[in-house]
C-alpha cells in the first residue's frame, strides 16, 4: 500500500498570482487552470466567514496539498 503524502501551504506567504510548485514533485499548481490537469479539488471548508480551507491532489504525484490563508486574504482584499 502506497503512503500518500500530506502538506501544508498557507497561501499568505506564497508570493506572486497563487501560482505555486507541489512540494513533493514540483508540478505547476495555478488558480487559473480550470482543466484539474495539474490538481484536483478534494474537499473546500468553509466557515460563515468564509472558505477556511482547500484540500487538493496533485494529479502527478498524488500528494495531498491543504491551502489555508483564505480568511486573510479574503480581509486584506476587503480592506478591513
Amino acid at each position: 500500500m502506497k503512503q500518500i503524502q500530506v502538506y501544508v501551504l498557507d497561501l499568505t506567504k506564497i508570493d506572486g498570482n497563487g501560482d505555486f510548485s507541489c512540494p513533493r514533485c514540483g508540478n505547476k499548481i495555478s488558480p487559473d487552470d480550470p482543466s484539474e490537469e495539474a490538481f484536483s479539488i478534494l474537499e473546500a471548508y468553509v466557515s460563515d466567514q468564509g472558505l477556511e480551507e482547500l484540500s487538493i491532489r496533485c494529479n502527478k504525484c498524488r500528494s495531498e496539498l491543504r491551502l489555508t490563508g483564505f480568511s486573510l486574504l479574503q480581509r486584506l482584499s476587503k480592506g478591513t
